[in-house]
């Protein structure tokens, strides 16, 4: 098995592109995709990055009230680096429910960090790093 595919020998790139138009066209949010990595990443790093990516969306769709969300993960020689960010309501600080609590573990089981951002009337903004194994 090629260790860089996911389940049906998707990339993270292809992936992460299925889910956002599905998503998408489901919840009628816009989706703005500020990149996708050019690179193949392990699969355990992509399938759990993709895990938060659904998480965050989740997110996006139950609670922010947001009419547009904003993707990007890029691969580089740090290593990986996630954002998602919405236009939603925001909330007030600190706020860690459930699911920002599922995906600082999903990151953390990466050896990545995830932070959360966000600014009541003017939305949330996730964001994760994967530092690179050497």
């Amino acid at each position: 098995m090629d260790e860089t595919r996911m389940r049906g020998g998707q990339g993270l790139a292809e992936a992460l592109d299925e889910y956002l138009t599905d998503w998408s066209q489901r919840t009628g949010i816009a989706v703005e995709v500020w990149a996708l990595p050019q690179s193949d990443v392990p699969a355990t790093i992509a399938r759990g990055v993709l895990a938060v990516v659904e998480e965050a969306l989740l997110n996006v769709e139950l609670h922010s009230g947001a009419v547009t969300v904003s993707v990007a993960v890029t691969v580089g020689k740090p290593g990986l680096r996630l954002t998602v960010s919405d236009d939603g309501g925001g909330f007030g600080m600190p706020h860690e429910r459930r699911g920002i609590a599922r995906m600082r573990a999903l990151m953390a089981e990466l050896g990545g960090n995830l932070s959360v951002n966000s600014v009541q009337g003017e939305g949330t903004t996730v964001s994760g790093t994967v530092p690179r194994r050497h």
